[in-house]
């Protein structure tokens, strides 16, 4: 997304917390790979659930058959998100994604937590929440 400063580059500061933004297109004349993106990132985002300093993620998706989705993950941290994002599992799963599938990232440190008895009850919620 941010061509002046790629993803990698960012995977480099120390700040917490942070959200992963992602946006990915795909050929909307093939709905096959509309339906491997969105089976890549479920499995995916399955997978990131169970890493250390998860927090939550949301796939949006444009409207009127749109083929553009925007993904959000929040992170307690960039080494948390480093190290999931890096972890050779997760490297290897990206070959999952169709052959047409554009992704663009970018980092946001942009969250900020009023207390952290506020966050640990938000943390509670979502990974709770039926549609998690």
């Amino acid at each position: 997304m941010d061509l002046q400063v790629p993803i990698f580059n960012q995977l480099g500061e120390d700040l917490a917390p942070v959200i992963q933004i992602n946006v990915f297109t795909v050929d909307a004349a093939d709905v096959a790979d509309v339906a491997a993106l969105l089976k890549a990132r479920e499995d995916d985002a399955n997978w990131m659930k169970s890493q250390a300093g998860y927090i939550c993620t949301q796939l949006h998706r444009g409207i009127a058959g749109s083929c553009v989705f925007l993904n959000y993950a929040v992170w307690e941290s960039v080494a948390h998100f480093r190290a999931a994002f890096t972890h050779p599992e997760f490297q290897n799963a990206l070959a999952a994604y169709p052959l047409s599938a554009v992704a663009r990232r970018t980092c946001s440190a942009g969250w900020r937590y009023r207390s952290s008895a506020r966050h640990d009850r938000l943390r509670s919620a979502i990974q709770n929440s039926p549609t998690h």
